[in-house]
């Protein structure tokens, strides 16, 4: 018994993302913020309050909006892992 093949091919498949749910995202100030999305990280460009222009966590891109990063509140912070870190002396 021989399989066919088919001429068409497959279509591709798309990677599996994490539905979209509301979430508690942390700005670096600690102001919080619910929202609904799947993102890893989101960028606050409002900067509304007051100590935003001072803000030590404030990004200022060359050419673009400044921003802040939010991130979902049970997330391990991006440096986390250099925490166990040992460099040889």
């Amino acid at each position: 018994m021989s399989k066919r093949r088919s001429s068409q091919a497959s279509p591709a498949r798309a990677p599996r993302t994490q539905p979209a749910r509301e979430q508690v995202y942390r700005a670096g100030c600690g102001r919080e913020w619910s929202l609904v999305s799947a993102e890893p990280d989101l960028a606050y460009t409002d900067q509304a309050f007051p100590e935003c222009p001072l803000c030590p966590h404030r990004v200022e891109p060359e050419g673009a909006t400044p921003f802040c990063t939010l991130r979902p509140v049970d997330a391990p912070h991006p440096f986390a892992a250099l925490a166990s870190l040992k460099l040889p002396e």
